[in-house]
């Protein structure tokens, strides 16, 4: 690992179901709770939804991590939808690792409407992982494959 890099910013793109997650993003920030700027929040109806390539094309396109993060088990508004997006990312992180790519920068949490204060400690935790293991340039497309 990579010793932690005080003027590193990671990027973050933090996938938010619309009925908790998002709901709590919006706690956070009506609190005035401090937490990092340099996420990028995504709406998404339900953390269900949520296909596993979203996470791979913020990969490839040079985001250093990625937050998914929907609905307490049993709060889903799609009744289990919430429990798919975890089974779907406990495969998708297995998959990174396996081609190399650290598990740090992918994570999924459960927050409710109700835990902002929650939401903004989570955004701390994934941006000081992703700053461990530094910029992420594993599966970044250069702009010569692009084209």
């Amino acid at each position: 690992m990579i010793e932690a890099n005080a003027e590193f910013e990671p990027r973050i793109v933090a996938f938010l179901c619309n009925w908790c997650s998002y709901a709590g993003a919006d706690l956070a920030g009506v609190s005035r709770m401090q937490y990092p700027p340099n996420v990028r929040v995504v709406r998404v109806p339900c953390s269900g939804r949520i296909d596993p390539l979203f996470v791979l094309k913020a990969l490839q396109n040079g985001v250093d991590g990625v937050l998914v993060s929907g609905c307490h088990p049993g709060d889903c508004h799609y009744v289990s939808g919430n429990l798919l997006a975890r089974r779907k990312f406990a495969v998708l992180k297995s998959l990174l690792e396996h081609v190399g790519v650290e598990p740090e920068r992918i994570h999924f949490s459960w927050v409710s409407a109700a835990e902002g204060a929650r939401f903004a400690e989570i955004l701390e935790r994934v941006i000081g992982a992703v700053r461990q293991v530094g910029p992420g340039t594993k599966m970044v497309k250069s702009i010569e494959e692009a084209q």
